[in-house]
């Protein structure tokens, strides 16, 4: 290794979740603990030879417990920590000549625990141990083991869509019936002590109802009107609409939905020419959304995918951290799978086209779209994903823009509510329909206009507050 701190450096820096500070007379065992929570953390640096508070004792003095302690990696870690080390001359706090031992863990892929079988984790400045629930979760985070292919308590192949199943295999070429498929490939279904098991995926991919097991496994999308989120009586959100089912049924839902709210812009380009084009590219949302679904953690039961649209971007909230060795500062590099089942079935549908080749490309879009870089940022066990739509420099190389346009409020909307409205329907009945939320954008934006346009009728014209009062669409004849 090659050090970057100086000697003040070391004495002074706070213990982080990336550095710590231990005296040469630490046991090998005791500093095996820390060198497994770095390691299944995001690694780190520890200095040996310096107390908590800063002074420098060395290391020269000690000569045969440091030999212990760089024995500690292969010695007290299962499996080994990868290192490196380095030795800094140094004074220590008697004046006199010495060294500082510097080791550096190596973030690691693999799930590490002590002799005891203990698993530590790197938290704040603090080297955790982790509980069973803990121990778990790291371990699916790091592909130790995966949820995907744990059994779904009180399921069976009775619960699984064997006809969806049959179109699934017919599209891969797969000619055998489905419950064979289901026993031979990916362990989807199997025999455990006489009892037979699903496994989650088998269920989320191919389930009737994984609802009823999977509840939170689907995707929410909320429209906001503005760029912030108000609650209360200044709540401004518009849209609040549920996709469920399978995998692909949410996944086609929520794509087809989105699409429908994504804005066109026309805008006067360099060539004086009119240019259309969509507020984002189309890659870019869905590949948010796809890769929410493809690589969310579905251990985690308490919330489900969120997409959230503002005037100015669209976040998708995606349960789960990171996964494995990906962290935000080389996810556009290395390429992990949560559940790589599930992507190896979405890639079957070409929604996930190449592994790994997703985030990389999301940033070539949006830069070639003239839009900032996507945005992410982890928060307890979330990752948010952001786009936004505001072109870098202004408008486009400063072209004027003409016109934005809402597709959903100028097409699929209004026919929605037409086709709804063939009998009188209430107000309230309409929103739902719509999963409209706001009573006064739904009126301003969607009501009074077809009222004033003679494609919906009031059925009490005289009382039009009346609580009865209802609307249907205007036929031909009318």
């Amino acid at each position: 290794m090659s050090c970057k701190m100086t000697i003040e450096q070391i004495c002074g820096a706070v213990e982080s979740p990336l550095f710590d500070r231990k005296s040469a007379r630490i046991d090998a065992k005791a500093l095996a603990v820390h060198l497994i929570a770095f390691a299944n953390a995001d690694g780190g640096v520890i200095a040996v030879g310096v107390e908590d508070d800063g002074t420098i004792t060395g290391i020269d003095s000690y000569a045969e417990n440091i030999n212990e302690l760089l024995r500690a990696p292969f010695d007290f870690c299962k499996p080994s920590v990868r290192v490196e080390t380095e030795r800094l001359s140094c004074t220590n706090r008697n004046g006199k000549a010495d060294h500082i031992l510097l080791i550096e863990v190596l973030q690691s892929s693999d799930l590490h625990a002590n002799q005891a079988d203990e698993v530590f984790f790197r938290v704040g400045d603090k080297s955790k141990k982790l509980n069973f629930e803990e121990r778990l979760q790291l371990m699916y985070a790091k592909g130790t083991r995966y949820f995907e292919d744990t059994p779904v308590p009180d399921a069976g192949l009775d619960d699984l869509d064997l006809g969806f199943v049959r179109e699934f295999t017919s599209r891969i070429g797969y000619r055998k019936s489905p419950e064979e498929y289901l026993r031979e490939n990916k362990e989807f279904l199997s025999e455990r002590s006489g009892k037979e098991e699903v496994s989650a995926a088998a269920m989320l991919l191919f389930g009737k109802n994984p609802k009823h097991f999977f509840p939170r496994a689907r995707i929410r999308f909320v429209r906001y009107e503005g760029t912030e989120a108000r609650v209360g009586a200044r709540m401004n959100v518009i849209k609040d609409v549920m996709f469920e089912g399978r995998i692909l049924q949410v996944t086609e839902k929520a794509l087809e939905f989105v699409g429908s709210q994504i804005k066109e812009r026309t805008y006067l380009g360099a060539d004086t020419r009119f240019v259309t084009e969509p507020e984002y590219p189309e890659f870019a949302w869905k590949e948010l959304i796809i890769n929410a679904v493809a690589h969310r953690d579905y251990s985690i039961k308490g919330t489900d995918i969120q997409i959230k649209m503002f005037d100015d971007r669209i976040t998708v909230e995606s349960p789960g951290t990171l996964p494995g060795i990906v962290r935000l500062n080389n996810m556009r590099h290395v390429h992990f799978s949560r559940n790589p089942k599930i992507a190896q079935f979405l890639h079957e549908y070409e929604y996930v086209q190449e592994f790994g080749e997703g985030v990389d490309r999301l940033y070539e879009v949006m830069e070639a779209a003239g839009l900032p870089q996507p945005e992410y940022k982890v928060e307890a066990f979330m990752l948010y994903a952001t786009i936004r739509n505001t072109k870098l420099g202004g408008n486009c190389g400063g072209t004027t823009p003409v016109t934005t346009t809402d597709s959903t409020t100028d097409t699929s909307t209004v026919a929605t509510i037409l086709a709804f409205c063939a009998q009188p329907k209430s107000r309230e009945e309409i929103m739902t329909m719509c999963g409209l939320k706001n009573k006064n954008h739904f009126i301003k934006a969607h009501l009074k206009p077809l009222l004033e346009s003679g494609q919906l009728r009031m059925t009490i014209p005289d009382k039009p507050n009346s609580r009865n009062q209802k609307y249907v669409a205007v036929k031909s004849e009318d």
